[in-house]
């Protein structure tokens, strides 16, 4: 083990996540592939390598465009927002990355349009027209064949028939050559069953040539030779790995290219493996570029009841849950959750559980029994006695420091192959061990029997040196409660090559006087009642918006002022009053009118107002005391007089009315509005 790590000092590795497309806010399920990423790096940086960690922001195409549109922004404010809010979350996170590259970034495009030309240069990339089934959503032409029930075979969605020029890249012309890759690479594919299916449903049977621009939208790279194209997504988007090294088409390439490359992981979702384990190598390989040395294709974060979708509503973010159960406890959940292969299901009922039981119960309440029993039996300082043992208490002992130094060797043979889940499963192994430690050696019986003294110093000194190394194994997957630890015990981070002996804690150390609490238990049923109350605000909030929004669209649509100006004396001369409503029906023969009788003081008054269209039921409108101008020269309409107007609120469109009234009801019938 601590060879491994000497052999990996400043050794290079390069690691890569798909980068979120900045349509809209990531939703877990996108999250769990940073925080699988970030725990990655950081256990490689544990094993003396030099890491550099790449994530970043897919920003453009015709879906972003239309999105835009929709939110009466330009193109690049939108992603601007979109890449900001999707930086917040890997940054509340406390992912490491090295670099988030935009593919909007000046040095990228750039390099987009010379590796577009280059392609186009030597044959691989040819101008065709394209005629499908195409899916916005995807961004994906289909033929007929490979739609499934009439629909995206990737994402289920309606597609629609387009026809357009563009430019295609001659996938098979490298079909064979990338097939003896894999098949000479059995690592570069992982899991194998990702493998497999790219074998058996696109290679063997045989590649289509790839649309690789677009005439139909214009929010993308512009092909510099022919502007009325732009680059298609996935020859954009893919070449991010290189171009956010200093990658150059004319091999000038930057110092960080030539360290990194080729990566050494690319880590992505199974639902884009197609793109990255195909398109991407064949690329690189007109390029004349080393491929990537592994490809991971993990699977999906599910909520329970299936994909997660926003158009489903039942979407859960990472900044949401950060907020009620902390960073760390959701990045333990999704590293902790997820298999290797198969889809890993996340809830609030799951996440409280697993809160409770692995956080609470077995790290927590370590952290704090251990610490605080050091404070009560020897004033907090933790010693290494010289002492000779029973058998029985040699047994004990050697059983704890067996467990805690096979775990570690299990941890980085997990790691190595990316079995992160199973990883944190042998470090909950130590967390568990110790507890059991304490429940066999009971060191509140020992402090009753002064004779036990050195033996009781001993356990106490066992279990701070076991969790003194879990504390700094857990840096890689919950690096603020590691920290938390590690300055309770007052020592620093373990080195992964020194853990391969046990007993290093400094003896004489002091503890922290009173252990924090880590993790709290939680009530499931408090839970869910906040829950409730946080579901009804955010519907309350939500409906108030909504309203604020449409109030704010009517009022859009009115122009004012609609009519020319008046002068004050004009205003003057009109004789504004209120009104009791004594009776209202509606006037026989017309579609529009309804007929008033109205209490103007000690006098009565017939008014006429063609609203029936907004009220149906006017003997409702019997008491109201309403608006009216009673100065007006009398008008007969349908046959019948009108002795004045009433005063109504009418939005642009003329799709809502309703009367003018008076909110205090003790207004007298004839008081002048004024």
């Amino acid at each position: 083990m601590c060879q491994n790590c000497k052999n990996n000092k400043n050794k290079p590795y390069y690691i890569t996540t798909a980068i979120a497309y900045a349509s809209g806010k990531p939703h877990i399920g996108n999250t769990y592939e940073i925080i699988l990423a970030d725990a990655i790096a950081r256990f490689k940086r544990a094993e003396g390598y030099d890491v550099r960690f790449q994530t970043g922001t897919d920003e453009h195409g015709q879906k972003i465009e239309g999105k835009a549109r929709e939110a009466g922004v330009t193109p690049k404010e939108y992603v601007d927002r979109a890449a900001a809010e999707i930086q917040r979350i890997w940054d509340l996170m406390n992912t490491s990355y090295d670099r988030f590259i935009r593919t909007t970034d000046e040095d990228h495009e750039k390099q987009v349009q010379k590796i577009f030309k280059k392609l186009y240069e030597q044959g691989d990339i040819y101008k065709s027209e394209y005629e499908g089934m195409y899916c916005t959503p995807c961004e994906s032409f289909w033929t007929p064949s490979q739609l499934i029930d009439g629909k995206c075979p990737d994402c289920g969605r309606p597609v629609q028939p387009a026809k357009e020029e563009a430019y295609f890249f001659r996938m098979s012309k490298y079909a064979d050559r990338l097939i003896q890759h894999i098949e000479t690479h059995p690592e570069f594919i992982q899991p194998v069953s990702r493998k497999n299916e790219m074998m058996n449903n696109f290679l063997k049977p045989g590649l289509q040539d790839l649309c690789v621009s677009r005439t139909s939208f214009k929010w993308g790279i512009p092909v510099d030779f022919d502007p009325r194209h732009v680059v298609y997504v996935w020859l954009d988007a893919l070449t991010n790995y290189t171009t956010g090294l200093g990658y150059d088409t004319d091999g000038n390439h930057g110092a960080l290219y030539q360290k990194y490359w080729p990566a050494d992981l690319h880590l992505i979702g199974k639902d884009i493996i197609r793109f990255h384990t195909i398109y991407w190598p064949i690329f690189l390989m007109a390029l004349g570029e080393p491929l990537p040395k592994q490809i991971f294709g993990h699977p999906w974060l599910l909520q329970a009841g299936g994909k997660m979708s926003k158009s489903k509503g039942n979407v859960l973010y990472a900044d949401d849950l950060a907020a009620f159960f902390g960073v760390d406890p959701v990045r333990y959940f999704c590293l902790h959750e997820m298999p290797f292969e198969n889809d890993g299901i996340i809830s609030w009922d799951l996440m409280v559980e697993r809160y409770n039981s692995d956080l609470a119960n077995i790290l927590g309440n370590l952290v704090s029994r251990t610490i605080a029993m050091t404070n009560k039996y020897f004033g907090g300082v933790v010693t290494r006695p010289e002492l000779s043992q029973s058998a029985e208490d040699a047994a004990l002992d050697e059983e704890l420091r067996s467990t805690v130094l096979t775990a570690v060797g299990k941890i980085q043979e997990k790691m190595a192959v990316h079995r992160v889940a199973d990883a944190i499963s042998e470090l909950w192994n130590i967390f568990k061990r110790c507890n059991k430690y304490i429940d066999e050696t009971m060191p509140w019986s020992l402090a009753k029997d002064e004779t036990k003294r050195e033996r009781l110093n001993m356990v106490l000194y066992n279990l701070t040196e076991a969790i003194t190394i879990g504390a700094s194994l857990l840096q890689s997957f919950m690096p603020e409660t590691s920290e938390k630890i590690l300055k309770e015990l007052n020592t620093e981070k373990r080195e992964l090559d020194e853990m391969g002996s046990f007993g290093l804690y400094p003896s004489g150390s002091r503890v922290a006087e009173q252990a924090e609490i880590l993790f709290a238990r939680l009530d499931p049923k408090e839970v869910e009642k906040k829950l409730e109350a946080e579901a009804k605000a955010a519907e309350q909030a939500a409906a108030e918006a909504a309203a604020a929004e449409r109030i704010t669209e009517a009022e859009e649509k009115l122009q004012i002022p609609a009519k020319p100006l008046v002068s004050y004396e004009d205003f003057e001369k009109c004789e504004f009053r209120v009104l009791e409503v004594l009776k209202c029906e509606p006037v026989p023969k017309s579609k529009k009118l309804l007929c008033f009788q109205l209490k103007c003081g000690s006098e009565t008054i017939q008014i006429l107002s063609g609203i029936k269209k907004w009220y149906p039921e006017p003997e409702k409108l019997v008491g109201k005391r309403v608006m009216a101008i009673v100065n007006l020269k009398p008008t007969k309409l349908a046959g019948m007089l009108s002795q004045g107007m009433l005063l109504s609120a009418a939005d642009g469109a003329e799709e809502k009315l309703c009367l003018m009234t008076t909110m205090d009801e003790a207004m007298p019938s004839g008081a002048e509005i004024c």
